[in-house]
């Protein structure tokens, strides 16, 4: 029986190959996510942009306004079918992230619409923290970005 489920899990992690990896919430941080993401991409035979700019802006927006200081984000690639699966999830319940409109001269804030230009779908979820049983803390967000259908499978 143990046998089976682990020829199960091994097959389904072939199929559906994936990455992840937790990382401190910090700009070390956030730039290893951008290196290990590109790095992953080659091992799979992909081309690293646009991912790579995604998940630099990903986890920009998860150190930057996601942080909550001694908890970490996590960075996972799926690649489902043809689609490759970006998600960052930040630990920060009490706002979700949205675009913003900001003004002509700002020097920052055009991280999320840069994600909706160059991503075919984006989201943010709320998920429930992991292993918490400590209901004042609230949940945590989920970023996912898909490139489009057609991105070269390895």
């Amino acid at each position: 029986m143990n046998q089976e489920i682990a020829d199960l899990t091994a097959e389904q992690s072939v199929q559906f190959p994936n990455f992840s990896v937790l990382l401190s919430s910090t700009r070390r941080g956030a730039r290893l996510a951008r290196l290990l993401a590109q790095a992953q991409l080659r091992r799979w035979g992909l081309p690293t942009e646009p991912a790579n700019l995604l998940v630099a802006e990903l986890a920009a927006n998860a150190i930057t306004h996601g942080r909550v200081p001694g908890r970490d984000f996590r960075l996972t690639l799926h690649l489902i079918g043809d689609t490759l699966r970006i998600e960052v999830t930040d630990t920060r319940g009490d706002r979700l992230p949205a675009p913003q409109q900001p003004a002509s001269d700002a020097e920052s804030g055009r991280g999320l619409l840069l994600v909706a230009a160059l991503a075919d779908r984006w989201g943010v979820a709320d998920r429930p923290p992991a292993g918490s049983s400590n209901p004042d803390r609230g949940p945590d967000h989920r970023g996912r970005t898909d490139l489009p259908d057609g991105y070269p499978r390895p």
